[in-house]
């Protein structure tokens, strides 16, 4: 393992005992499944738990004991809410309404922020020159905001700056 993918890991290990410590709220993690019919009967989505993260920008971070010491890139972003009925206003509207419906299906709390699609990167030597949200490039460890971003910013700035707005959000940020 090469220093750079090595202090990628600290960083992250270090974010993550500044979250827990702080106390900031983390999210759920889960996966969106589409289940085979069984004897012919349709069976509807849901959204299966996969643990707890906090989600930093780009990064999903591990908080649980399912998760810790691992990251993801951020994918899809669902509020558990009542889906309410099929309204056929728009595609992206109907998408959302059955993430919301296959959420309340997977049994996550009311109100409960829930990530699903999200990728999950690798800590190890396959950052190293990689083309996705997280990196070491000449073992510096780079994140991006998105896999078609061109820049990278370095992970322990961008860490300093996204964990310390969840440790101590601006005025007014959570009223």
């Amino acid at each position: 393992m090469t220093d750079g993918v090595t202090r990628t890991r600290e960083l992250l290990d270090d974010a993550a005992r500044r979250l827990r410590t702080a106390g900031v709220p983390d999210e759920a993690l889960g996966e969106y499944v589409q289940p085979k019919a069984v004897l012919g009967i349709h069976r509807e989505p849901t959204i299966r738990s996969l643990g707890r993260v906090w989600r930093v920008g780009a990064l999903l971070i591990g908080s649980s004991i399912e998760t810790g010491g691992r990251v993801w890139a951020t994918g899809t972003i669902t509020r558990v809410t009542d889906p309410g009925r099929a309204q056929f206003q728009s595609v992206s509207a109907e998408t959302r309404r059955a993430y919301r419906a296959a959420a309340v299906r997977g049994h996550f709390d009311a109100g409960d922020t829930v990530n699903h699609g999200a990728t999950p990167i690798p800590l190890d030597d396959t950052l190293v020159d990689g083309g996705g949200v997280l990196l070491v490039q000449d073992d510096v460890p780079l994140v991006r905001w998105s896999p078609t971003a061109g820049s990278t910013v370095p992970l322990a700035d961008y860490l300093v700056d996204r964990v310390g707005l969840l440790v101590d959000p601006p005025a007014g940020a959570t009223d």
